[in-house]
């Protein structure tokens, strides 16, 4: 019984350790995503959309898209960023702690 319980405990942190990286994963493909269309808009190049900049926020990249709006200064007067971006860094900031703290 005692080899199962390790067993659960080291399984259930391995889960922990795959969903915070994934989470990371995505804050640094966004992250990615504005820096790069930022370059383009600079270059008058072909643009990355607004719906998947705004899609890849929502799915857990809220910390990475808001920390590239304040470094990069890109998309700082659009106001559906302005008002989306830090809702979806909190749902990105919530997601990590309940998987620290409430998935064990």
């Amino acid at each position: 019984m005692k080899i199962m319980e390790g067993f659960m405990e080291q399984l259930l942190s391995d889960i922990q350790l795959i969903l915070i990286g994934g989470i990371l994963m995505m804050n640094v493909y966004t992250f990615t995503l504005f820096y790069i269309d930022k370059q383009r808009a600079i270059k008058h190049k072909y643009r990355i959309s607004e719906k998947q900049l705004l899609l890849c926020s929502f799915l857990f990249g809220g910390i990475g898209s808001w920390l590239s709006m304040g470094i990069f200064r890109h998309k700082t007067q659009t106001l559906i960023f302005k008002l989306s971006i830090p809702i979806a860094a909190l749902l990105s900031f919530v997601s990590i702690v309940i998987v620290l703290f409430y998935l064990t």
